[in-house]
């Protein structure tokens, strides 16, 4: 495999990213190994979501399996595709309802990560509305012969907005939604910033009472705890009305809903992640994907996971085929397994790369020597089993590390010598299998 040039600033993400032990935010491309059958199966998702459809899956995996690399992975291959993305970690602070705002706040978190193929990093509310008004804009003079500046302009605009937003407000909220992307358009027409900003912390949920918002904006509702969900379907239209494709949600560390102690705070939870799920499950959510990250612990834990909500559990619990060992990748669960040692080798053979070229040296190690690390981490006790995709990374990373920084210190040294090959790999065919990727 001839080596591919990285840009510097994707090679100083990765390499920092990789060597804390978190996900990179970007670069992804270029350390993704397996996982094919799984993002095909979202892929085949996302076909169904703009088309209209809706989607709801959990992935799940032990700490470090690959889990959070997934979704970032999806969410990139999902900006590429013109969908809107949002993403978010549940915590403490951030589930799906809570006496203190925290559905509210889990909310505020995705509108802030709101991104598209433009805006991939975050902050795109605005300009996605600011598209939206440049779009119908556009649109007008093209098909009226009018220009910029003209009065008759604005009236058409005015016109064709409030066409759009009449759409929505058979919607639950829809109403007062619309009356806000309005009162954003009067702002933007009459270049009011005060009126835009106030409009754009309404719709980021950033209201605290319905007398403030009726004092700025007279509209008498706000986005809270209770009804920040129904707003999220609204966005989902609003954006395919745009020609997005849909609007896809990734919320991660769901594990958190699991860790709450008080049983009638997490059976809420519990409760409104059932609402999610059958809305998206049974049509009544257009152009909306929800992928959430948890542990199985958190799903298949019977005093206190998702299998402890009967409702949920029968929804999510396996098929009498997937029981007997088969795969099915359509499923509300997607479980991932331990990455194939050849998956392995060839994560490892990437970031030998990647080191190489973010430091300005010509990567000296060998196949075999690359063969002897994977022995060495996989034949550590119950790997087969414990070992993840992060602990492999953060080691190997460590090793690179150090033999750049001590050139006097050879790999044997810091690895030690195997011989043995690991159980299901021949020497000589796993060899040649790395040489089709060599530099």
């Amino acid at each position: 495999m001839s080596e591919q040039k990285i840009p510097k600033r994707l090679t100083t993400a990765l390499v920092n990213s990789l060597t804390a032990g978190v996900v990179p935010r970007v670069g992804l491309e270029h350390v993704a190994v397996g996982r094919r059958a799984e993002v095909e199966a979202i892929l085949r998702d996302m076909e169904n979501i703009a088309e209209g459809g809706a989607a709801f899956k959990f992935i799940t995996g032990r700490y470090g399996s690959g889990k959070s690399f997934l979704l970032q992975t999806i969410r990139n291959y999902a900006m590429d595709r013109d969908f809107v993305v949002a993403d978010a970690d549940l915590s403490p602070e951030r589930r799906f309802v809570g006496t203190k705002g925290q559905g509210l706040a889990t909310y505020r978190e995705l509108m802030m990560h709101l991104s598209t193929r433009t805006r991939p990093d975050g902050g795109a509310l605005e300009s996605i509305l600011q598209k939206w008004i440049a779009s119908i804009q556009q649109e007008a003079m093209k098909e009226l012969g009018l220009r910029p500046g003209d009065p008759a302009l604005n009236l058409e605009v005015e016109q064709r907005i409030f066409a759009i937003t009449a759409e929505m407000q058979s919607l639950v909220h829809g109403f007062d939604f619309a009356r806000v992307l309005s009162i954003y358009w009067n702002g933007y027409k009459l270049a009011d910033d005060n009126q835009k900003q106030a409009a754009l912390r309404w719709l980021r949920g950033e209201f605290p009472t319905k007398t403030e918002a009726k004092r700025e904006l007279n509209v008498g509702v706000i986005i809270d705890d209770e009804n920040w969900y129904e707003y999220i379907k609204l966005w989902a239209e609003f954006t395919s009305q745009l020609g997005y494709k849909g609007l896809l949600l990734f919320i991660d560390e769901a594990v958190n809903l699991y860790k709450i102690t008080n049983s009638v705070s997490r059976q809420s939870n519990y409760e409104k992640l059932l609402t999610i799920f059958n809305d998206t499950m049974q049509g009544k959510a257009a152009n909306l994907g929800i992928f959430i990250g948890g542990t199985p612990q958190f799903i298949e834990d019977e005093r206190r996971g998702l299998f402890s909500y009967e409702a949920l559990r029968s929804r999510l619990i396996e098929g009498r085929y997937a029981n007997q060992g088969y795969m099915n990748y359509t499923g509300p669960i997607l479980k991932l397994d331990m990455l194939s040692h050849e998956e392995i080798l060839i994560l490892l053979l990437k970031l030998t790369q990647i080191h190489g070229q973010h430091f300005g040296y010509a990567p000296a190690l060998t196949n075999e020597e690359l063969i002897a690390f994977m022995q060495t981490a996989v034949g550590r006790l119950g790997a087969d089993q414990l070992l993840t995709p992060r602990e492999v990374i953060r080691d190997f990373m460590d090793l690179l590390h150090t033999l750049h920084q001590n050139p006097e210190v050879s790999f044997a040294k810091l690895v030690g010598e195997r011989t043995v090959q690991p159980a299901d790999a021949d020497p000589d065919e796993v060899s040649d299998f790395l040489s089709e990727f060599e530099l």
